[in-house]
């Protein structure tokens, strides 16, 4: 027999505006689910989910059941966006321990997809048990990040997996022996990118109240930063099997598990569960074939990666519409001239009078003459910005000023050429 006993606690955080997180608690099915899709979606995402995940584990209180139960709520998520428009992208990380009973033995079944996480609390140790579907964690397991650098990688929030983002989803499944005086953590990414595994670990150690840890978990995180909503659960094997010589045991069904009636399950054992004497006399593979099944998991996984062709086909285009759109507010910019006053003298500039967006205008010649050198009735237009569409229109336009004015104080000197009369330019905003 197995009692279990929990806690949770959930903060929006100091930066959202919202709660988009969500924590389930019953007798035997604990779940953290992190919704994201913007204000709304994130919110239904994940109310969607948990619901589906509690109504359809509790028909089918199994480990093949719980698997069965998150392949469900993905379902439930997808089919929901895909008839409401404006709900459309949505989805939600998914992280859920359950109590089930499997050939007459107690047994603690473990599901993931996402970056929220589970860890176990164990003789005074905390160990990490599910694996984050992440861009980052992707690169760290193929030698491209160290984990350090993955924790600040700026591509650590890029998802690889979620639920309800596509019409099928992999499902990562643990069975866990329960060992009395063990120690769950289930909790949203807005905890473990605020605190590291030794704050987490004090607080699980020095904190008997599962409620209480979960409490003061959520609220160092928020303290610490609280940049993201922040959803912590905690479960305890008050009763369980009394196993204080060997290590506990943590199988890992699948690391890649998709919830089908036509799939046989294959139990491995996970890299830090049994050790390899106990593995083979049970029958499972060697650590060789299991680093095999890895490698081929890893490749069939980056096929269903939320970064597809299609998105990044969206991504690309977009960009050409960006410098498309950059190109021609340049072109538009610099492909106009004036003359204008600086410090009464007449200077011609390349840009629009008056700028425009983040481009000013730029000087591209000192004339030399001076508003005393001009006609008087044309300084108004000078002064707010005369246009001209190019640098040699702009120099024939002082020397006509000029000449004008010339002619003006000795009448009997014969005009320069050019000889063409200046025209007033449009009124627009003064240089400065």
């Amino acid at each position: 027999m197995t009692l279990l006993r929990s806690g949770s606690a959930t903060d929006t955080g100091l930066v959202r505006s919202v709660n988009q997180d969500l924590a389930v608690e019953s007798a035997n099915l604990f779940a953290v689910a992190d919704g994201m899709g913007g204000h709304a979606g994130g919110e239904v995402a994940s109310r969607l989910a948990v619901d589906a995940l509690s109504a359809s584990f509790g028909r089918q209180p199994t480990g093949a059941g719980l698997s069965e139960a998150v392949s469900e709520a993905n379902t439930v998520v997808w089919e929901h966006s895909l008839g409401n428009p404006e709900l459309r992208g949505m989805g939600t990380t998914l992280t859920a321990v359950a109590l089930v009973n499997e050939d007459g033995r107690d047994a603690l079944a473990l599901v993931n997809v996402g970056d929220s996480r589970s860890y176990r609390y164990h003789d005074g140790e905390l160990t990490q048990i599910t694996t984050d579907h992440s861009l980052a964690e992707e690169m760290v397991r193929t030698g491209e990040l160290t984990s350090a650098e993955a924790a600040v990688h700026p591509h650590r929030h890029i998802l690889t997996r979620a639920l309800g983002v596509s019409s099928d989803v992999a499902v990562d499944l643990w069975r866990i022996q329960p060992v009395r005086g063990d120690r769950f953590l289930l909790c949203s990414d807005g905890l473990t990118n605020e605190l590291d595994t030794a704050q987490i670990t004090e607080v699980l150690s020095s904190v008997t109240d599962p409620g209480e840890a979960a409490g003061l978990l959520v609220r160092a995180a928020r303290t610490h930063g609280g940049s993201d909503n922040i959803t912590v659960v905690v479960v305890d094997v008050v009763v369980g099997e009394d196993d204080e010589t060997s290590e506990p045991t943590v199988a890992a069904v699948s690391s890649d598990f998709r919830s089908s009636t036509d799939q046989t399950e294959a139990e491995v054992d996970d890299a830090t569960s049994l050790p390899p004497a106990a593995a083979a006399e049970a029958g499972l593979p060697s650590r060789r074939e299991r680093r095999k099944a890895k490698r081929r998991q890893r490749r069939a996984a980056r096929g269903r990666r939320l970064i597809t062709f299609r998105t990044l086909l969206f991504v690309i285009l977009f960009g050409a519409i960006l410098v498309g759109a950059f190109a021609a507010i340049r072109w538009y910019d610099t492909n106009s001239y004036f003359v204008g006053v600086s410090k009464n003298e007449l200077v011609i500039y390349q840009g629009r009078i008056g700028g425009f967006l983040w481009y000013h205008p730029v000087e591209v010649q000192r004339t030399g003459a001076t508003t005393a050198d001009v006609p008087g009735n044309y300084l108004g237009a000078l002064n707010a910005g005369v246009e001209e569409s190019s640098v040699g229109a702009a120099r024939n336009y002082v020397a006509n000023l000029v000449n004008i004015r010339q002619q003006q104080l000795n009448p009997q000197v014969p005009a320069t050429s050019p000889a063409t009369t200046p025209t007033s330019s449009p009124t627009t905003t003064k240089v400065t």
